[in-house]
């Protein structure tokens, strides 16, 4: 099942879409990721839905990638007498470590590592950013601050920090248990909640390794100011919007995104758009103009994919909004204005042999017309090269490897197979060509650009091009 667009689609399980019925549907209506959602669901819901995922992709043939995204530190105030109070613009409100439950002078902050680091001068957004409180001072028990914008708090809401990095971990004791049984499940992709420093990254890799891809959630201001650095140590990254919109000035999220879009694209990392991209079609049949655009724009501005959440896990039109999503893509990139914008959004080749050969992969595939660029992969780094280039021609990838291929329906552009294991350059033309007429990219006589990397196995070793013309299947 070829994708006749280069840009990926990720769609987020849950109570409307775990059947199988509905799960196939949402793939063949274009979704090329599932996202499993730690943050709600038990282990045994996340099993079932894993084991229909893939046996849609073994009766289907295709490889399909699975991320789960762990909840992260989400940070909650306490409960309340009466379950909720008002909050008056211009009262004062006492956050502390009491835990008796709270009124409308106080409540209880259970995160005792906060203390340290709240001081006089910012500001706490509660509920999603509905309430704004400018702190006045903290006593390392107390944070006692003035109301900015009222209005009603109820039990266990939210707690956002936007103008401080917080001593908190990456992962909480919830979300290792989670990794573990998400590793032992054999998902392609972590996504790590609440980053804010490359450490935080690091961390999780110590547990992970290689066995999935690690992907960086981007929500906290913080993370911007160590932008580059969270990007170089990355295997792929999210703008969530939903949190980030919340600490940020709304006005201020668009530019945060083109930023982070910059970054990726200079060091060739995945870059997913996700939160409230068709959030209309939660609930209706079509999403708004405004909407669409949105999602328009992430792809012009070159995201390697867009992501659905709500849409699709509780939404009363999950395949719907997938395959809205899908039209939407489709179209931008059949303007010739998208050609023009990543051929102006066209970054240096970094200065090693991968990069080098890739780009002129690039030229090659447009001087030559070549039909398909064929990657030769085991890790997944020559597709990921080739991908960074945005070639006009779609990126076929061919590896032995079934994880790496799973991995890979993350990425802009890539479509890929599995094969069996080449010994020599010969045979890697061979699969190449064989490759091409069986998926549907190529006919007799058309030319392919192929790389890889030699010797044959070994990750990161992106130095061989070779053009090849498809001969007809003996």
């Amino acid at each position: 099942m070829r994708r006749l667009r280069k840009a990926k689609i990720v769609a987020t399980l849950g109570p409307a879409s775990d059947d199988r019925t509905t799960i196939q549907a949402l793939f063949e209506a274009g979704a090329d990721v599932f996202r499993f959602n730690f943050s709600h669901g038990t282990h045994a819901d996340h099993q079932v839905r894993y084991n229909i995922v893939r046996d849609i992709e073994k009766s289907l043939g295709r490889p399909i990638a699975i991320l789960a995204d762990l909840q992260g530190p989400k940070l909650r105030v306490g409960q309340f007498a009466d379950g909720k109070v008002v909050l008056e613009a211009g009262a004062e409100f006492t956050l502390d470590n009491d835990p008796t439950p709270g009124d409308s002078r106080r409540v209880c902050l259970p995160h005792p590592e906060l203390f340290a680091v709240i001081t006089g001068g910012q500001s706490l957004l509660l509920d999603d950013g509905k309430l704004k409180l400018q702190v006045l001072d903290s006593d390392g028990q107390a944070i006692r601050t003035r109301v900015v914008n009222g209005g009603v708090l109820s039990d266990r809401k939210g707690v956002n920090v936007p103008d401080a990095v917080l001593p908190i971990p990456a992962l909480t004791a919830k979300d290792k248990r989670d990794l573990s049984f998400a590793l032992e499940l054999g998902v392609d992709w972590i996504a790590l909640s609440f980053v804010q420093r490359p450490e935080d990254i690091l961390e999780a890799r110590a547990i992970i390794g290689q066995r999935a891809g690690l992907l960086a959630k981007l929500e906290k201001p913080a993370a911007l100011q160590q932008l580059d650095a969270i990007v170089q140590v990355s295997d792929a990254v999210m703008v969530a919007r939903g949190d980030l919109g919340v600490e940020l000035p709304p006005e201020q999220v668009p530019g945060a995104q083109k930023r982070i879009l910059r970054s990726c694209r200079a060091h060739g990392v995945p870059i997913v758009i996700a939160t409230q991209m068709l959030e209309s079609m939660i609930s209706a049949p079509v999403p708004t103009r405004a909407e669409a655009s949105d999602v328009a724009s992430a792809i012009y501005d070159g995201a390697d994919a867009v992501m659905l959440s709500a849409e699709s896990a509780s939404g009363a039109y999950p395949v719907q909004a997938v395959q809205m999503m899908n039209r939407i893509i489709s179209e931008v990139e059949k303007d010739p204005l998208y050609r023009n914008m990543l051929d102006a959004q066209q970054v240096t080749p970094r200065a090693d042999k991968g990069d080098a050969i890739c780009s002129a992969l690039r030229s090659v595939t447009q001087i030559i017309g070549a039909v398909a660029t064929v990657t030769y992969t085991t890790s997944g780094h020559t597709s990921l090269r080739a991908a960074r280039e945005r070639p006009s021609a779609p990126i076929l990838s061919i590896t032995p490897q079934l994880s790496t291929a799973r991995k890979l329906a993350l990425v802009w552009g890539v479509h890929s197979t599995v094969s069996d294991k080449v010994h020599n350059v010969d045979q890697m033309v061979a699969a190449a060509c064989s490759t091409a007429l069986n998926e549907g990219f190529a006919q007799p006589g058309e030319q392919l650009t192929i790389t890889a990397g030699m010797p044959f196995g070994e990750p990161g070793t992106t130095n061989l091009l070779r053009i090849a013309e498809v001969w007809p299947p003996a």
